[in-house]
């Protein structure tokens, strides 16, 4: 009777182990954005703040308004922007609250931020980014000095009378980089 109380404590014990290590009914911790690069929770670059001044110019051309956010916005991106340190910045659209995000990424030097927008434009046209984005998305990149702006929407499905000015503002700032559909 000892040994088959031992056994069962022992195989009791070892099971409570293994479903101990195997989860729980908690989310993951792990966060695929690096806290720093993360909305206005961290302070930005003069080269971010300034490519944000541009952005309330462009945007306020079209009465849009551009907000901070805290939200992980991680879209489609390319190595190198994936890589980058970034600040997350909504255009607010009353009718489609959940969508509106622009993510400005910073590179050290103008050179670095070209290279990061042509891969992402390259990146864009193949098979892991389409399966990352709905069918029709338009994305906009551009390279405004030391940063990329981009932008991605789908105008199928945008109930805001107002998103396609987002685009129509950011296709005035910087250098742009066209991504075929």
């Amino acid at each position: 009777m000892t040994t088959r109380l031992g056994r069962a404590m022992v195989f009791g014990l070892g099971a409570a182990a293994l479903l101990a290590g195997c989860g729980t009914s908690e989310a993951p911790i792990a966060s695929p954005l690096p806290a720093e690069s993360v909305g206005p929770g961290r302070t930005v670059s003069p080269a971010v703040n300034q490519t944000r001044i541009e952005l309330v110019r462009a945007l306020g051309t079209h009465n849009l308004v551009l907000t901070d956010t805290q939200a992980p916005v991680r879209p489609a991106e390319a190595a190198l922007l994936a890589a980058a340190p970034r600040a997350v910045y909504q255009v607010t659209l009353p009718k489609d609250p959940t969508h509106g995000y622009i993510v400005v990424y910073e590179f050290p030097d103008p050179a670095r931020a070209a290279a990061a927008a042509a891969q992402q434009q390259a990146y864009l046209a193949t098979g892991p980014a389409r399966v990352q984005t709905p069918l029709g998305t338009v994305s906009i990149i551009r390279q405004v000095g030391l940063t990329v702006v981009f932008y991605d929407w789908l105008p199928e499905g945008s109930p805001d009378d107002s998103t396609p000015g987002i685009q129509a503002a950011l296709e005035t700032l910087g250098v742009g980089f066209p991504v075929a559909s």
